[in-house]
């Protein structure tokens, strides 16, 4: 595509200055084009946000970024939404929406980023109320367990809830790597095959780095949606409890 050429045609509503290293990836920058333009998600005009977006990474080079390959091949991603918006319907039926699966995925990461920052915020919270080593005292556990529903809201107010130790001294641990869902999908699982149940607390409790903490809730919210384990709690903010799914 002739980029320089597509630029002649281009509105005033093409030119977004965009700061492209401010943004954690490709999805974060198609999301910050489309909100600030209070654009609704589900009616993305597929050819304005595609210009936008192209325009924004435009000399983008791999010595520049980390995740340049990424920026890449959103753009390409969007290139081929637009071409298949362009393609003519056959017959009366309704074929799927071709920008469906880019919905999805933006209103998935919308959604983690989220609580990402909820989470940032009751953390930056809970260090100003509280010194440092202060540990609250925690009551009995309940024997008699009752099933959680797994809405957001709910579950997340648990997970704020839980205490992450500061490490001792002599402990190092660097993250070195992006945290995957998929690895701490496998954590739980493999963890699951040694006790019937754990806490989430027990979970998180060797990752320094808030991020992990995060990724884990998330793959123990993906495992319950696929019947694979459990969430409980004995009450509203108490500890939260994975276990194993049916068999």
């Amino acid at each position: 595509m002739d980029l320089i050429a597509g630029k002649n045609r281009l509105s005033t509503e093409d030119f977004l200055v965009v700061d492209i290293e401010r943004f954690l990836g490709p999805l974060d920058l198609l999301l910050h084009l489309i909100r600030q333009q209070d654009i609704d998600v589900f009616e993305i005009p597929i050819a304005r946000i595609t210009r936008q977006f192209l325009t924004a990474i435009e000399g983008i080079e791999a010595k520049d970024l980390d995740n340049a390959g990424e920026f890449l091949e959103m753009a390409a991603g969007l290139i081929r939404i637009k071409a298949q918006m362009l393609l003519p319907r056959h017959g009366e039926a309704e074929d799927e929406d071709p920008r469906a699966e880019l919905v999805r995925r933006l209103l998935e990461y919308e959604q983690i980023r989220e609580i990402s920052q909820r989470l940032a915020l009751a953390e930056a919270e809970r260090a100003r109320r509280f010194p440092k080593g202060f540990l609250e005292p925690r009551p009995c556990p309940l024997m008699e367990k009752t099933p959680l529903q797994t809405v957001w809201d709910e579950v997340l107010e648990a997970a704020l809830a839980v205490t992450v130790p500061e490490p001792r001294v002599r402990l190092h641990h660097v993250t070195t790597r992006p945290v995957a869902m998929e690895d701490k999908m496998n954590l739980i699982l493999d963890t699951l095959e040694r006790v019937r149940g754990i806490e989430f607390n027990r979970l998180v409790r060797p990752f320094k780095d808030r991020m992990h903490g995060v990724m884990t809730f998330l793959a123990g919210l993906e495992l319950t949606r696929r019947r694979r384990v459990k969430l409980r709690q004995t009450e509203l903010f108490s500890e939260l409890w994975v276990y194993r799914g049916a068999e």
